[in-house]
């Protein structure tokens, strides 16, 4: 697919899990602000558009679509997905990031400031972070999964207490937007996760902790935000 500078952040993305590389190697927002063209992510960023053009070319030729995002696997199967993969991870990686970030702010706040500030702003991620998964768990990807079913089994399905799936969904992507607000000031304070010359490991380790939820994080609401609830929307549509 041949992109230029006003193709959508979002739409780059879903095109192949290579694409989705270069635009995270880049820094470039494709979860949240996947709304925005490619030259208004890039402005965002400070970094070229043709850049990015450039690399998207030269990864061609090695990208093969995935069937989350062609939109043929089952959103059952999608759900199960992002639970047992990314949240999982979030799960695991929260109390191990806040503890490394404790030990770290302890040894070398005096000296840097900003982890103290970096601590409490990933302490405040992870606690929305769990309380938004579970309203997903619970809630959300129960009902998506209910409604792939009644429509392959050619069934009834009882009107949610929320009324249509429209309005969790928006529910949770204000939340990603929160979440992905506050990696960005993490991002700021850590200076793009760029250790000092004198860390230590633990400082080191610190902020490839942070790099990687980043990651993860840009990767799971992508999953979510662009392919997830787009196919919920249009699946209740088509059982109505």
């Amino acid at each position: 697919m041949d992109f230029s500078s006003e193709s959508k952040i979002k739409d780059i993305a879903l095109s192949n899990p290579a694409a989705r590389q270069v635009l995270e190697d880049a820094g470039l927002d494709y979860c949240c602000g996947g709304s925005k063209s490619l030259h208004e992510a890039c402005l965002h960023a400070n970094v070229s558009s043709q850049e990015i053009l450039n690399r998207l070319q030269e990864n061609a030729k090695d990208i093969e679509l995935d069937d989350w995002n062609r939109g043929t696997a089952p959103l059952c199967e999608l759900t199960r997905h992002i639970r047992e993969k990314h949240h999982q991870y979030v799960r695991e990686a929260i109390p191990r990031t806040q503890a490394l970030s404790e030990k770290v702010a302890t040894k070398h706040g005096a000296n840097h400031a900003e982890l103290v500030d970096v601590g409490k702003l990933f302490a405040e991620l992870g606690q929305k972070m769990i309380m938004h998964m579970q309203k997903e768990e619970q809630i959300l990807f129960p009902y998506i999964d209910a409604v792939e079913r009644a429509i392959n089994a050619q069934s009834s399905l009882e009107p949610p207490f929320f009324q249509t799936v429209k309005n969790p969904i928006h529910a949770m992507m204000q939340e990603h937007d929160v979440a992905g607000d506050l990696v960005r000031r993490i991002r700021v304070l850590t200076s793009d996760y760029t250790p000092p010359d004198s860390a230590c490991t633990s400082f080191k380790a610190l902020y490839e902790e942070l790099r990687e939820f980043e990651a993860d994080l840009h990767q799971h609401v992508h999953l979510e935000n662009n392919v997830l609830f787009p196919r919920a929307v249009e699946l209740e549509a088509s059982a109505t």
